[in-house]
This record gives C-alpha cells, structure tokens and sequence, in this order.
C-alpha cells in the first residue's frame, strides 16, 4: 500500500489523577496530592529509579499533527504541506480529542511520523482509548504480516524516528531537543513538557496545544533530514518540503505567535540557513 498522507504527530498528557484510588488504595481528592501519590507509586516500583507514570496513567490533554500529501516519483518520494493544527477545540475533554483523532487516523489512512511514539505515545492513546470505549479497528486490520502499523521496522506506516535513528537499539536513545540541537532546528523553546501539568491547572490550554505544535515541526523536520539522509528526498524535494514550512508561517505567524517564535528560535539555531546548499 502507497499511503498518500504523512501523519506528524505529537501529545501532551498529565498524570491521570483519576486512577489514583484504583491504583493504590489513595482516596485524598487533591490533585496535588494524588499527583505525588502517583509518583510515589512509580518510585517504589522503579527501586527510585523513576516517578515517571507508565503509559496507562497519563491523561491526553492536546494531540497536535502536521498533514502533508505524500506524491511518488523518479524512485523518490516528495512531500506537500497541507496544515499543521491541534485536534478538537481547547475545550474538548479527553474523550473528545481522543475520537477525534482515530476517527481522522482511520478516514485519512496516513503514514504515521512520531518521535518515541512507538514506545510512548500510541501506547497511551491506545489505552485512554480502551478507558473510553472508543474502537480502532484500522489501527490493527490494516496492512499485513510484515507491513501494518504494529509492525516495528515497517517505516512505511509508522516512523518513529527515535527507533529509526538509533537502528532499533543498537545506539543509545537520544531526546529530540538533542537531535535538533544537533541538526541546527529549534527544539525546546520557552517551555517543556515539565510545564506543562501546571499549564493545564493554570487553565492555559492554548499554550499547551502550541507547545505541541512546535514539538510537531520540529519531528516534521528531522523527519525529512532523515527522508533526505536516506535518499527517499532528494535535494530539491528536501528544500522545496523544508520552503513549505517557512511559507506557512510567514503566511500565519501574524495569528499565531508560537510559530513566529519557532521561525526566530530556528534562525538562530542555524545561523538563518533553513535550506541545503
């Protein structure tokens, strides 16, 4: 199967408070509270080694994408970006943003493009899923044996571009800021994903969803430095997908401020070189 679509996508969550009694007994309504509870829980069982909640207790609070058509050619392939937005409204509960998003997957039937999506993201949106109800048949029935999106080394259908960089564990893992720093892109600007529960409390989640955002280009972009490195881009497919992305924001940039400050943030990154010589 030729996927004509590319699926860049990123999520926010927060621990999911929710589960806390369930989990351990711990009933103190307090978000704070059970917060540290979750994290106490995560420690013990990590012989203190990481508080960080396992995939079923986050909470999606934003699912952020970039969609691009995917055009084949010469033995090469040639991407054309559609649009770059946030799921739902900022209002829509997770349950909401969650059917939003495989009924999209579904209709759209795209090439996935994640950072650690494999390892982080898609397991928790598959399990909120399950928490609510909500199927996702394609998700599974598509492809076959050796070529669907549960297949890891099939980069057709899903690129996680952690697993591809690092040959599938073969290297140690990197963070994305890292391969950004690395490559001359923005990365981490202004705010991380430590910020972002505090953010959600402080009811800002238009700064979440464009926090997510930025996350997303930045995937978007060593997406196609790693398509280019592999030959899938060729040099002038490179720079007219990487043009696209500057077109976009100076077309937008006036109503979204976030992607002003990623364009500035890459400026300075690479020395204001966005294309290859």
């Amino acid at each position: 199967m030729q996927h004509r679509t590319l699926f860049v996508f990123d999520i926010e969550t927060v621990p999911d408070t929710d589960a806390v009694p369930n989990l351990t007994g711990f009933t103190d309504p307090d978000t704070k509270a059970r917060r540290a509870e979750l994290e106490r829980y995560h420690l013990d069982i990590t012989d203190g080694k990481n508080a960080f909640p396992r995939q079923p207790f986050h909470r999606v609070v934003a699912i952020s994408f970039l969609e691009a058509d995917i055009e084949y050619g010469g033995g090469g392939e040639s991407y054309y970006l559609k649009e770059l937005r946030s799921g739902g409204e900022a209002g829509f509960d997770e349950k909401q943003l969650l059917q939003g998003f495989f009924q999209y997957f579904e209709h759209l039937k795209p090439r996935l493009v994640s950072f650690n999506g494999r390892t982080f993201d898609l397991p928790v949106l598959k399990y909120r899923a399950m928490a609510h109800g909500i199927a996702a048949p394609w998700l599974y029935g598509a492809g076959d044996k050796w070529n669907s999106y549960q297949s890891r080394y099939s980069m057709d259908w899903h690129c996680d571009l952690l697993d591809v960089l690092r040959d599938y564990g073969a290297s140690a893992p990197v963070k994305l800021a890292e391969v950004c720093a690395a490559m001359g892109f923005p990365g981490k600007f202004g705010v991380d994903g430590s910020q972002v529960a505090d953010m959600i409390d402080a009811g800002d989640v238009r700064a979440v969803r464009d926090y997510c955002e930025t996350d997303v280009l930045n995937t978007y972009l060593v997406y196609l430095r790693t398509m280019q490195h592999r030959g899938t881009l060729d040099h002038d497919a490179y720079n007219r997908a990487a043009a696209d992305v500057i077109t976009m924001i100076e077309q937008q940039g006036g109503d979204r401020p976030h992607l002003r400050a990623f364009m500035d943030a890459w400026g300075e990154a690479s020395e204001n070189t966005f294309l290859l010589e």
